[in-house]
């Protein structure tokens, strides 16, 4: 992982302040992931220079739970809740969280690290070693010495490789790669018994090293046409453009040629997805598809959509009645926060009597998981409902409604800005 100084950091977000530009492009100026640059802006704004500063803190039981219920209470997202709390790890609080509602408050102790450890009672004869270092020889402390030297050279080397976390999970030509680098240092029969590699593998993995790239050509013609055409083009059609110059190529070695020169089409950006994962819990599909309703108030439908003008973006948070598919409330933001979600509701409910408790459906969004939106419904008596996991069909008449929203409003009209598409809606 990347060490990023103060200096560094202070420099991403002073440029963010002054400029304004999103998170994602100052991230690619940089050479650094855009999640990274939010996290850095709100803990700056949350806590100063200070924010930025890396620590390394160990949360008791009861600081834990202090967190997690603050978060519940004020209804913060996590990154919300990290910039307030100046906690570094997103993943600790989803697994605070997780575990908390898996097993309460016992859940969140700290459990023992690794495998339990058990000496043997007695080493074998050969193994067997005084404690007392003045009873043993110079020469044997040095290659005691050498010996673990060697190991943490290989250890250290071994993760630069790859992202995999247990050796157990290197492959042989990474560990090949390690013993080659170090073996001008170390013996190779020791290098070669540390990483459990058999001699004859060593070699081998060396002659596949020196092997020359078959693709070599390819890779040439593939990044030549990439450039052409200013990165628009994605695998199957550059696989149309050297099949146009004579050269009969199948679209999946195209594609994988690409995907090791880290080539990728950018026509197409991705689409807002509210799913992220297994955050809070999900509901059972109770609405099962019946789209029609007796009565008002029986039945609601609900989800967020995204408009994008002028490479700004708009998210819609509608609630549907499925009695006549009216629309009973909506809420407008320019980021898909909860507060986008928790206003909509809020407005809705305001429109109920004590005596109408209809069925809310939406997706598995991250929004509608949020421990603070189940509560709401709860408080009020609603049943709430969800599609399945990527089913989009089980909230086909939100779908449809967005659908025709965008034909019939968003694609017929131009709009110089987000706020006239606002006034618009």
């Amino acid at each position: 992982m990347a060490k990023y100084t103060m200096q560094f950091k202070l420099e991403v977000v002073q440029r963010y302040q002054a400029e304004g530009i999103g998170f994602k492009s100052l991230g690619r100026l940089y050479g650094i992931d855009g999640a990274m640059v939010k996290r850095w802006i709100h803990l700056y704004q949350a806590h100063g220079e200070s924010g930025l500063v890396k620590k390394f803190t160990g949360y008791g039981v009861e600081e834990k739970l202090a967190i997690l219920q603050r978060m519940w209470d004020e209804e913060w997202s996590y990154t919300q809740t990290i910039a307030a709390f100046n906690i570094r790890s997103m993943a600790s609080l989803r697994s605070w969280e997780r575990c908390y509602h898996s097993g309460g408050i016992e859940a969140l102790k700290p459990r023992a690290r690794g495998r339990p450890k058990k000496m043997p009672e007695s080493l074998p004869p050969d193994t067997q070693r005084s404690t007392d270092d003045e009873t043993r020889t110079r020469e044997e402390l040095l290659a005691e010495v050498n010996h673990l030297r060697m190991e943490v050279a290989y250890l250290k080397k071994l993760p630069s490789l790859s992202s995999a976390t247990a050796a157990c999970t290197y492959k042989p030509a990474q560990k090949a790669q390690v013993v080659d680098e170090l073996r001008q240092q170390f013996p190779l029969a020791d290098l070669l018994q540390l990483a459990g590699l058999a001699r004859s593998t060593f070699y081998y993995q060396q002659k596949v090293a020196l092997a020359t790239d078959k693709h070599q050509a390819l890779k040439q013609k593939i990044q030549t046409i990439f450039a052409r055409h200013k990165g628009r083009y994605g695998y199957r059609r550059i696989t149309s453009e050297i099949r146009k110059l004579g050269q009969q190529v199948n679209h999946k070695t195209v594609q994988r040629q690409m995907f090791q020169l880290g080539l990728k089409s950018l026509v197409r950006p991705k689409k807002y997805r509210s799913y992220r994962g297994d955050v809070g819990q999900a509901a059972d599909n109770v609405l099962q598809r019946q789209f029609t309703a007796k009565t008002a108030n029986q039945k609601w439908v609900t989800d967020v959509t995204e408009f994008n003008v002028a490479g700004e973006k708009l998210y819609l948070s509608p609630v549907m009645d499925l009695y006549n598919g009216e629309i009973i409330a909506f809420e407008t933001a320019k980021r898909p926060a909860f507060k986008l979600v928790s206003g909509m509701l809020q407005k809705a409910l305001s429109k109920l009597k004590a005596s109408e408790k209809p069925m809310v459906h939406s997706d598995q969004g991250w929004q509608y998981r949020m421990p603070a939106y189940q509560r709401t419904l709860q408080e009020r008596g609603l049943t709430q409902s969800m599609s399945r996991k990527g089913n989009c069909l089980d909230n086909a008449p939100m779908e449809s409604f967005f659908a025709v929203l965008k034909s019939e409003f968003f694609y017929l009209n131009q709009f110089g800005s987000i706020d006239e598409l606002q006034a618009g809606l």
